[in-house]
C-alpha cells in the first residue's frame, strides 16, 4: 500500500527514538516521510544492543574474572553477554550509535531491491534509476514503492549494500514531524494505563520496607466497606487489592492496614552516610585509573583537598509503574512499557511457573522513565494477580509506592586531592569515590533473576568500573589515580539518567573551580591551559563563553561554568545564579554542544534542554533520605523540583560537525549542577559541596 513501516527495537520514552531511527532509514531509502510509520520490535536476539553489551560486559562478569587470561574473558563474554536476547535493551544513550548503521543498511537494502525491480520492469540498468520521496524514476518513467514490493523481494542484494552519496537524501538534518506526536496530541496514543479489555478490573499494590520484608497480617474486613472492592491477592512480600476502579482498590489497601516484618538491615540515612564514610576512609579501594606517579609529586607540591557527597536520587517520571495483563488457557498477554523486554517476560513467566514462550509482551509507549523501566517487578505482580482473578487486570503503582520502591541513583562520597605547583599548574590528582556497586546490582537483577536483597548482598565488596563514570579526566594532568571504594548502603540502586556521571562530574568540575580560585586564575583560563588534547571540548568552552558573555567569574558576578565529555558528545555550560531571600535564583543557563552529525535538530535540542532542566532539578532536589527502611520522600512535592516558572531562559548552540552521530539523551544533565554551584560561589563566596546543593536531605 506504499506505507513504509519501520520496526524499532528501542523503547520510546519521549526521547524521540521512534522518529530519529526511522528518519535515518527513510533518508537512505528515499522514502516520502508522510508515508513512514513505526512499530515496536518483537523480542529477538537480532535486535540485541551489542554496543550496550560491550559497555556493560565488565559489570556482568563475575568478580575476580580479571585474573583470567584475555582469551578466557572474551570466551565468557561471547557465551554470556552478546548472544542472548536479554540485551535487547534501551539504556545509556546507545540507541543512535548502536543502531544508526543498521537502520541505514536496512534503508539501503530496500532501496536497492526496489530499484532493481523497477529497472527489470523497464529493462534498464538499476544504477541509472533515481529514488526520491517514495518514487523511483528513469527519465520520464516513474513508479511508486508499493507497486514493486512483490518483485523486489525476489531480487538479489549486493554485499556490501551500496549507500547513497552523502547528502543525497533530503531527511537527515531536517526537523521532520515526530511520528509519535500526532497520537500524543489527540489522545489516541496508548500507554499501559490506557488499555481497556472486556471484564477488566483494577489493582493497587502495597509493599513493605526495603530489605528482607514479608507480609504478616492485614484486615480484610476493612476493605469490604469500599464500594467496588472485589478481592485481595497476597504474596510473600506484597499485597494487592482488586476492585472495579483503581481508586477503590487503593482505598481498600488503606483500610486493610497491611503489616510487614523486616529482618536484618533497615535503610537509614545516618547508616548510609556512615557506610560511605567508612568505605572511603578505611575500605579497600580498587584502582581503575592510574597514570604517572602521584605519591612522589604530593611530597613536593602544595596539596589541596576537598570532600563531596551526593544523596540517593529518584527517577520520579510522570507515569508511575503500570501494567495490564490477561491470563487465558495457560498463556499471559502483558501490556507494559519496559526498557528490558526479555527481562519483563522472564519475570512474568517465573511468577506463573510457565515457559517464556507462553508470555506475549506488547511494548507500550512510556510516560517518561530516566531508566526507571529497566526494572520489571510489576510484571511478576500483575501476572500473579491476573491468574488469580481469571480476568484482565490493570495494576498501577501509586506515587508513594513508586517512590518508596525505586532503584535509586547511588548515593556516594568523594575525596579529591590535588598537588599544585606555584604557577597554579595541577601536577597530580588523587580521586576516591565511595559508592555501592550499582551497575553490578543492576545486571544481577536483569540477567540473574535476583531480587533487590540478593543483588545487594551478592555485590558486597565488588568493584564497579561504572561507579567512576565521568572521571575520565579531560584535563592534561600528568599524574592521576581514580579509585572506587565499594560500600553496602542497604538500598537498591541502578541506572538513573546519566548514572554516576551526574554526581562525579559535579565533584570534578566543582573541584576544578576550587583549584582555579586557589591559584587565583579565572576558571575558563584555568581549564583551557589543561586542555591540550581535547579540541572539541575546548571549542565548546570558548563558544559558550562568547555566547554567555563570560565575565571571568569575578567576585559577586554570579557566573559559573562546567564542562563534560560523555559517550562521544561534548558540552560546556555557563549558569548565572544567585541566592536570595526566596532561595536559589538561576537567571540563565547557556550551553554549547558537540554531538557530531545531527539527525533531527529539534529533537536534539529538546533532549539537551530537557537534560539541563533535569540537571537543575538534581541540583535543587530529586533526592531522598531514608528512615525505618523507607525513603522520606513520598510525593512529588517532597522532591523540591523546579516549577515551570522557575526554569530560566536556556540558550543552546550546536557546533556543526561531520563526525558520526552520538547519543545525547543524557549529555545535558551532568554539567548543570556544578555550573550552578560555581555560579553561587561567584555570587556569594560560599562553596556548596553536596547535591542537592542546599543542605542535607531530610
Amino acid at each position: 500500500d506504499g506505507l513504509v513501516t519501520v520496526v524499532v527495537p528501542q523503547s520510546e520514552m519521549g526521547q524521540g527514538v521512534y522518529t530519529v531511527l526511522p528518519q535515518i532509514l527513510a533518508d537512505e531509502l528515499g522514502a516520502d516521510w508522510r508515508t513512514v510509520a513505526v512499530e515496536p520490535a518483537p523480542i529477538n536476539p537480532l535486535y540485541s544492543n551489542h554496543l550496550l553489551a560491550a559497555q556493560w560486559a565488565e559489570s556482568q562478569m563475575p568478580a575476580g574474572i580479571g585474573k583470567l587470561a584475555e582469551s578466557e574473558k572474551l570466551q565468557w563474554v561471547a557465551q554470556k553477554v552478546t548472544i542472548p536476547d536479554q540485551y535487547m535493551l534501551t539504556a545509556d544513550s546507545t540507541s543512535i550509535p548502536a543502531f544508526a548503521q543498521s537502520f541505514r543498511e536496512a534503508g539501503a537494502a530496500a532501496r536497492v531491491l526496489l530499484t532493481k525491480a523497477a529497472a527489470a520492469k523497464w529493462d534498464v540498468d538499476w544504477e541509472v534509476c533515481t529514488v526520491e520521496n517514495g518514487v523511483i524514476s528513469n527519465g520520464e518513467k516513474t513508479v511508486r514503492f508499493g507497486e514493486l514490493v512483490r518483485d523486489a523481494a525476489n531480487q538479489v542484494l549486493h554485499d556490501p549494500v551500496p549507500f547513497r552519496p552523502a547528502g543525497a537524501g533530503n531527511l537527515i538534518g531536517q526537523d521532520v514531524p515526530r511520528l509519535d506526536m500526532p497520537s500524543k496530541l489527540d489522545g489516541s496514543a496508548n500507554f499501559a494505563g490506557d488499555i481497556r479489555l472486556p471484564d477488566m478490573v483494577f489493582a493497587a499494590v502495597r509493599q513493605g520496607p526495603i530489605g528482607e520484608t514479608s507480609l504478616k497480617s492485614f484486615n480484610r474486613d476493612g476493605a469490604s466497606k469500599i464500594t467496588g472492592f472485589i478481592d485481595v491477592v497476597e504474596s510473600e512480600q506484597w499485597i494487592a487489592a482488586v476492585a472495579t476502579n483503581w481508586w477503590a482498590a487503593n482505598r481498600a489497601l488503606d483500610l486493610m492496614s497491611p503489616v510487614f516484618e523486616t529482618k536484618g538491615f533497615m535503610a537509614d540515612s545516618d547508616k548510609i552516610d556512615t557506610a560511605l564514610e567508612e568505605a572511603l576512609e578505611d575500605g579497600p579501594g580498587i584502582r581503575f585509573v592510574s597514570r604517572g606517579d602521584t605519591e612522589a609529586v604530593f611530597e613536593e607540591d602544595t596539596v589541596f583537598r576537598a570532600r563531596y557527597h551526593a544523596a540517593a536520587a529518584l527517577h520520579a517520571p510522570i507515569e508511575t509503574r503500570t501494567a495490564t495483563a490477561e491470563f487465558v488457557d495457560g498463556s499471559l498477554a502483558l501490556w507494559m512499557a519496559t526498557q528490558a523486554p526479555a527481562a519483563a517476560v522472564q519475570a512474568a513467566a517465573r511468577a506463573l511457573n510457565i515457559g517464556q514462550d507462553r508470555v506475549t509482551l506488547y511494548p507500550m509507549l512510556s510516560g517518561g522513565s530516566f531508566d526507571h523501566n529497566l526494572d520489571n517487578d510489576i510484571a511478576a505482580q500483575v501476572a500473579k494477580i491476573a491468574k488469580k482473578m481469571d480476568r484482565p487486570v490493570q495494576l498501577v503503582w501509586s506515587r508513594p509506592e513508586d517512590l518508596m520502591h525505586d532503584h535509586y541513583r547511588a548515593p556516594s562520597h568523594a575525596r579529591f586531592d590535588a598537588a599544585m605547583a606555584k604557577a597554579g599548574r595541577v601536577d597530580a590528582m588523587q580521586i576516591k569515590i565511595a559508592a555501592p556497586p550499582s551497575a553490578r546490582e543492576q545486571v544481577k537483577r536483569l540477567f540473574d533473576a535476583m531480587d533487590n536483597v540478593e543483588a545487594m548482598r551478592s555485590s558486597i565488596g565488588e568493584a564497579d568500573i561504572k561507579a567512576i563514570d565521568g572521571l575520565d579526566i579531560p584535563y592534561d594532568i600528568p599524574n592521576l589515580t581514580v579509585d572506587h571504594h565499594s560500600a553496602f548502603v542497604g538500598v537498591p540502586t541502578g541506572n538513573w539518567r546519566s548514572n554516576a556521571h551526574s554526581s562525579n562530574v559535579f565533584y570534578l568540575e566543582s573541584f576544578i573551580d576550587e583549584l582555579a580560585a586557589n591559584a587565583g586564575i579565572e576558571p575558563l583560563s584555568f581549564r583551557m591551559q589543561m586542555m591540550n588534547n581535547q579540541p572539541r571540548l575546548a571549542r565548546c568552552l570558548t563558544s559558550v563563553a562568547t555566547m554567555a558573555a563570560w565575565d571571568g567569574g569575578l567576585d559577586n558576578s554570579g557566573q559559573g561554568m562546567a564542562c563534560h565529555s560523555m559517550r562521544g558528545g561534548h558540552i560546556a555550560v555557563i549558569a548565572s545564579a544567585s541566592r536570595g531571600a526566596s532561595g536559589l535564583e538561576v537567571r540563565r543557563i547557556s550551553a554549547t554542544v558537540d554531538i557530531g552529525r545531527i539527525i533531527h535538530p529539534d529533537i536534539a535540542r529538546q533532549q539537551i534542554e530537557g537534560g539541563i532542566i533535569f540537571g537543575l532539578a538534581m541540583a535543587l532536589g530529586s533526592a531522598t533520605g531514608f528512615a525505618n527502611g523507607l525513603p522520606t520522600a513520598r510525593r512529588l512535592s517532597d522532591l523540591s523540583l523546579p516549577r515551570l516558572a522557575e526554569i530560566p531562559p536556556i540558550q543552546i548552540e550546536f557546533i556543526r560537525s561531520d563526525e558520526d552521530p552520538v547519543g545525547y539523551e543524557e549529555l545535558g544533565v551532568p554539567a548543570v549542577a556544578p555550573a550552578v554551584a560555581n555560579a553561587l560561589f561567584s555570587a556569594t563566596g560560599v562553596r556548596l559541596r553536596q547535591i542537592p546543593l542546599f543542605g542535607e536531605v531530610s
